[in-house]
């Protein structure tokens, strides 16, 4: 093995360690996610164990990064994740009249979600509390909204923006077609 080579597996443990605490993931929701222990990953990100090339392809797909970024830093620096509209993955399920498009990544699922709704006339989207200190961010692209959070009501027209507790029952309802962007944050 080259010095090159040696260099670029001796910085593979940081890396890994680095792509985790950016993705915001515990070394327990990386373990749940990979398959691989939650002790074995604790070793590797520390340079005790030598990982096998399945689990770090265990590992590089839980954290969402390239294989060959472990190993490069200008290929993940210079990549950019493109999520196609005819990929999105949409929930046509919940509420009446309405569609969910997921534009966050999996692994922020409980903390940083991110979600396109289009909501059809009179589309209603009510919700159940979410986890203790969600909140929601809503702002309105088309058409008008009524946001309902615990007891409190409000109107959002085109280009409004509502912040609102999402840990008590709220609710999204149209009396026109409308398009928006919700940001869901946990503590």
């Amino acid at each position: 093995m080259t010095d090159m080579n040696n260099t670029a597996l001796a910085q593979v443990p940081a890396r890994l360690k680095t792509a985790r605490k950016d993705k915001g993931l515990s070394l327990e929701a990386v373990a749940k996610l990979s398959g691989v222990s939650k002790s074995m990953l604790s070793q590797i990100e520390r340079g005790e164990s030598s990982p096998t090339i399945a689990t770090l392809w265990n590992l590089t797909r839980a954290l969402q990064v390239d294989f060959s970024g472990l190993m490069d830093d200008d290929i993940a620096r210079h990549k950019i994740d493109v999520l196609r509209a005819s990929t999105v993955p949409t929930i046509n399920t919940q509420g009446t009249g309405c569609s969910i498009h997921i534009l966050s990544p999996p692994e922020t699922v409980g903390q940083h979600e991110i979600y396109e709704l289009r909501f059809s006339s009179g589309g209603i989207l009510d919700s159940q509390p979410h986890a203790r200190g969600t909140t929601e961010h809503l702002t309105v692209i088309e058409g008008q909204v009524e946001i309902t959070s615990g007891a409190r009501t409000e109107m959002l027209n085109k280009g409004d923006t509502a912040r609102y507790a999402a840990d008590v029952p709220h609710k999204i309802k149209t009396q026109v077609a409308a398009r928006l962007f919700l940001i869901v944050s946990g503590e």
